[in-house]
């Protein structure tokens, strides 16, 4: 039974070109400009929140935007935290977000329902120093500036990091910035570190200007996810094209690993990222993701990052995780512990 809910321009650009290229939220339609992407086919319109380079970039990529039954009209938001807001505000019903922005949204009650999951490498998730620096493991971060985006999958990252370190954040100085004021920050030696994610890791990496201090291997659970509001999936319409959305979403998955150099070209064009900076950031953690079920080793490892953050104080109480997943869309995936995918050795 379903279980029921409550309720990156990379090489671094300027940081006002990158604000800008980050910038949210605008409306698109499928077709890249305004309006539907169906010319009027079906009577249902999905309110899909989105990032640059993200859901629509690869189904349209991927062919999956072909043949729509119903309209999308896509928002454009700069991480997973302020997407989802507008989730829990009933202006989007579904959009995809990283593994800590749920837990942030349902300690505040918010009204989202997590519906699809994908399982990828965590070598993306990274806390990177400059080339130069001296620190040289994570235990010398103690008494170290360190930026991170509050809420985001970097932030919960950080935190496992230091614990396996036996450091807490109060052995740090935490500086919680978006990623356009992060790198403007870490490339002008204001910041000890940067705690992130790709495309920004493998940006940084890719120009020199950093090095990766630790990943989030064997510390993060490596999921990301589709998260809807409940009002959507109690129209039995908007269900219908929800569960239609996250399926061609996973055949676009697929379809990523296996071209993974054409995925690359279409990323670059449509983030202003260089195309060996995508490509590694493809390789690295974007390709590897395989669509999981959303089955109680998921719920637990999401559980383990709630309670997290609320001994930390940093969201307002303890919650069931599970209160907020519903796995009607699970079909027959295999586990959210099954291995992500590899082209072999990350990028260095």
């Amino acid at each position: 039974m379903p279980r029921k809910p409550r309720g990156p321009a990379l090489a671094l650009l300027p940081v006002a070109a990158l604000a800008l290229l980050l910038s949210a939220c605008s409306s698109a339609d499928g077709g890249g400009g305004g309006g539907s992407n169906t010319d009027g086919k079906g009577s249902v319109t999905l309110n899909v929140g989105d990032q640059k380079g993200g859901s629509e970039a690869v189904l349209r990529a991927a062919g999956e935007l072909d043949d729509l039954p119903y309209r999308v009209e896509w928002s454009t938001f700069t991480s997973g935290p302020p997407m989802l807001e507008a989730v829990n505000a009933g202006a989007v019903d579904i959009g995809s977000v990283g593994n800590t922005p749920p837990v942030f949204a349902a300690g505040a009650k918010s009204k989202i329902t997590v519906v699809a999951a994908t399982h990828g490498d965590s070598a993306g998730e990274a806390i990177l120093v400059p080339k130069d620096s001296p620190l040289k493991e994570t235990s010398d971060l103690r008494g170290r500036t360190v930026a991170v985006a509050q809420g985001s999958s970097a932030h919960y990252q950080l935190i496992a990091s230091l614990r396996k370190a036996g450091l807490t954040p109060d052995d740090i100085k935490v500086t919680l910035l978006q990623p356009a004021d992060a790198l403007a920050a870490f490339t002008s030696g204001k910041i000890d570190a940067w705690a992130v994610w790709d495309p920004y890791t493998s940006q940084v990496l890719s120009g020199g200007k950093g090095r990766v201090l630790t990943t989030g291997r064997g510390v993060v659970n490596g999921l990301n996810f589709q998260v809807a509001a409940p009002a959507a999936l109690q129209d039995k319409e908007k269900e219908r094209a929800i569960d239609d959305f996250v399926t061609r979403l996973r055949r676009a998955q697929d379809w990523v690993f296996e071209h993974p150099e054409e995925w690359a070209k279409v990323w670059a064009k449509d983030t202003g990222l260089p195309y060996d900076v995508a490509l590694d950031a493809v390789k690295r953690s974007y390709g590897t993701r395989v669509p999981v079920a959303l089955d109680e080793a998921a719920i637990a490892s999401e559980q383990q990052i709630a309670d997290s953050f609320a001994d930390l104080e940093l969201i307002p109480g303890r919650f069931d995780f599970a209160d907020f997943v519903d796995d009607r869309f699970n079909d027959t995936l295999p586990p959210s512990t099954s291995p992500a995918r590899s082209y072999g050795k990350a990028p260095s």
